[in-house]
């Protein structure tokens, strides 16, 4: 290790699947996000020494965590035998859709790698923030680690060793987050999933898909808006999330590119070309969960460009 006796680290939360992409596309929020403060230690091993802002829910062992269990591989990986102790502060709720325990796993693997002297890359410590995932979320999906680890808009090509391609974001982009008081365990979202899917609802995805990938590269936004659309994920767990349909046309008819649900849910996230537009579209949203009596908190962010970063190293 350097002479570094703490670190903090934060990661962003992200949205997974952005409509047509399940399980292979991803972006960084600005906020909300999770810090992770690593401290060195003479006892061996990860100890997980505090917990803020997830009411006492999470596992405080270090092996049933994701930042825990994140921290020890990469520990492992680099064969170091010395101690650390994690501090998480959650800022990113669990089951919401924000990629969560991405967030905690990324953000602990980055203040160690800073404790060590950053000795591997950053995109060297995806596949401890994956193991992680693997072990508590029972899949080791990328969608979320990979944005929240490396910034922006990211397509991830899956396998053993998962490619993370790095898309462009048009500058006038931004993402309104609508947040419901409740949750959705990833696991519960997953099952229900259906294992088959009809050829043409496929044809049309994947059509999606890369009339998307396009619309970023050319800054095309009313293709970004046309392509925004799920006809397989969407209609399985719209039913999960109260009034869905009804945030999904108030978002268009205030002006959104396009809604879809963000991650597992149950947040909405909405794509919008300028500040003006993403300001209506909160509006809206916030007039509607208010004279439903739904119970949430709406935000707008920019894309994250950066991802994941070293808050302190003194």
């Amino acid at each position: 290790m350097t002479s570094l006796h703490t670190c903090t680290a934060f990661a962003p939360a992200t949205v997974a699947n952005v409509a047509c992409g399940f399980d292979v596309l991803g972006f960084a929020l600005e906020q909300p996000g999770d810090m992770v403060l690593a401290r060195r230690s003479d006892r061996p091993g990860v100890r997980i020494v505090n917990i803020t802002g997830d009411a006492g829910r999470l596992p405080r062992t270090a092996e049933q965590n994701t930042a825990g269990i994140a921290a020890g591989a990469l520990l492992a990986h680099m064969q170091q035998d010395t101690g650390v102790e994690l501090e998480l502060h959650k800022g990113v709720p669990p089951a919401g859709g924000l990629g969560s325990s991405a967030a905690s796993a990324v953000a602990a693997v980055v203040a160690v790698n800073a404790l060590l002297g950053n000795p591997l890359p950053r995109r060297e410590l995806l596949p401890f923030v994956l193991e992680a995932e693997a072990k508590v979320a029972g899949a080791a999906h990328a969608d979320n680690a990979a944005p929240a680890l490396l910034g922006g808009w990211v397509l991830v090509r899956p396998g053993d060793s998962p490619e993370v391609i790095p898309l462009p974001v048009p500058s006038g982009l931004r993402c309104v987050i609508f947040h419901p008081e409740m949750e959705i365990p990833t696991a519960q979202a997953r099952e229900m999933l259906s294992r088959t899917v009809p050829l043409e609802a496929a044809v049309r995805q994947w059509a999606n898909l890369a009339g998307l990938m396009v619309g970023l590269f050319r800054g095309d936004m009313a293709l970004i808006g046309r392509c925004l659309e799920d006809g397989i994920v969407e209609p399985q767990r719209a039913g999960l999330i109260p009034e869905f349909y009804r945030f999904k046309a108030a978002a268009r008819d205030a002006g959104a590119l396009g809604c879809s649900i963000s991650g597992a849910g149950p947040c909405l996230f909405a794509l919008c070309e300028g500040e003006a537009s993403a300001a209506q579209v909160a509006q809206a949203w916030q007039h509607l969960a208010d004279s439903g009596n739904i119970s949430g908190t709406v935000s707008i962010s920019r894309i994250n460009s950066q991802g994941a970063r070293v808050l302190s190293a003194p």
